[in-house]
């Protein structure tokens, strides 16, 4: 939604096909609005849908990398299938996508790619090394990105959100939310918007000269 409040025409991907709230809000803010029910780890179907994108509107200027998941266990008890399942969707899924949509920008000589991190990846968190696994792994990716495209014009970059406020960390126990702002210099957690305005800043040109870079936004949390 910041995105849009900001002039930008969004794609969006999602699984789940009941998008018509967001759809709703995003046109109310005057945005174009082209919905897929996509899975990020077909590459097939990733590659079909940037096609219809850049038929549609002639061009790509901003990716921004967000579907992710959670399995979590401790590592003595996580399934085969647990740790590939979160690797697939969460790091595979970006190479997918990312891969896809390099073609046009690419092209254009232009493009902003931002991928969501997280403050587990730097300082990893017990029950979940596959999806700390793959939040750290995003930073490689984006560094080594980075100095490939750079010469292009596209910019490569991530944010790395701490604990926020949504209906996942509402869902804690209070002595697990007292142990998470115990660990939070701000003492409070973050809020969504918090993020989108970071991807929002990273996407605009404000950030053209900014490449290969994490922005922390976890309230000192490291």
């Amino acid at each position: 939604l910041q995105l849009a409040k900001s002039g930008a025409n969004i794609a969006l991907t999602d699984l789940n096909p009941d998008i018509d709230e967001i759809r709703n809000e995003l046109e109310q803010i005057g945005s174009k609005c082209l919905d897929f029910q996509v899975d990020v780890t077909n590459p097939e179907a990733i590659e079909q849908m940037v096609h219809e994108v850049v038929g549609s509107e002639g061009r790509i200027d901003i990716l921004v990398n967000n579907a992710g998941i959670t399995q979590d266990n401790l590592m003595m008890r996580m399934k085969a299938e647990q740790w590939s399942k979160v690797i697939d969707v969460n790091l595979n899924g970006v190479f997918h996508t990312t891969r896809a949509v390099l073609k046009t920008m690419m092209k254009q000589r232009s493009g902003k790619i931002i991928s969501i991190s997280s403050v587990v990846g730097f300082s990893g968190n017990p029950g979940q090394v596959n999806y700390s696994s793959t939040k750290a792994a995003l930073v490689g990716f984006t560094k080594s990105l980075a100095r490939e495209v750079g010469s292009r014009g596209i910019t490569v970059n991530a944010v790395a959100p701490g604990f926020i406020d949504t209906a996942m960390t509402q869902a804690l126990n209070e002595a697990q939310q007292e142990e998470i702002l115990r660990q939070i210099p701000l003492k409070r957690m973050g809020m969504p918007e918090d993020i989108a305005h970071a991807v929002d800043f990273l996407a605009s040109e404000k950030a053209d000269y900014i490449t290969g870079t994490v922005l922390h936004v976890n309230g000192g949390m490291y």
